[in-house]
């Protein structure tokens, strides 16, 4: 793989993937995304040769939603993606209140949450939009997640604080134990 263009058709022919994305898709969420592992553990299990896929601890699902902030909003949607996959670890994440959980600043909309991810390699999202296209969010593109790389996002690089966390992030993760290529960096 070497490009976004790889990543999404990757993802295109990966059966699982595309249907995860179109139960997603079936349940209207709005600005919604499917992020970080999903992707980032497609382009490693990949650039590794694996023959099977990571498990992944969740199904990482964001959308944005101002109007509708409540946490049990995000429980019912989960519920909505345990009834069409109920062997998948569903986690349903409105972006219009997680600032709250981070203390930061409110997010604008999903996308601005993706940025302020902690990794680059894990501050992707897709999508599949209406016309059946595969849609790619990547922020601070895609150089590291090809090249096996974990470095910490420009917002994470802001403060001490922050470092400190992705540092945490990073050593209790372990990735480069389940992919030896992986490279940890800052």
């Amino acid at each position: 793989m070497q490009s976004s263009e790889d990543i999404l058709l990757a993802i295109q022919h990966d059966e699982w993937m595309m249907d995860i994305l179109q139960s997603v898709r079936s349940i209207n969420l709005p600005d919604w995304w499917i992020c970080a592992g999903f992707v980032r553990s497609k382009v490693w299990d990949m650039a590794h040769r694996f023959e099977q896929r990571t498990p992944l601890p969740d199904i990482d699902v964001i959308y944005f939603d101002s109007k509708n902030e409540d946490e049990s909003f995000e429980k019912e949607w989960e519920q909505r993606l345990q009834f069409l996959h109920p062997n998948e670890p569903w986690s349903v994440k409105n972006q219009a209140r997680m600032h709250l959980r981070n203390h930061l600043p409110p997010y604008h909309c999903s996308a601005d949450a993706i940025s302020k991810f902690p990794e680059t390699a894990t501050a992707l999202g897709v999508k599949l939009d209406t016309n059946d296209e595969l849609v790619l969010c990547m922020p601070h593109g895609v150089e590291d997640v090809l090249n096996c790389r974990v470095c910490a996002t420009p917002f994470f690089k802001q403060t001490t604080e922050r470092m400190r966390l992705f540092e945490k992030r990073i050593a209790e993760k372990k990735w480069d134990v389940v992919w030896s290529n992986v490279h940890l960096g800052i």
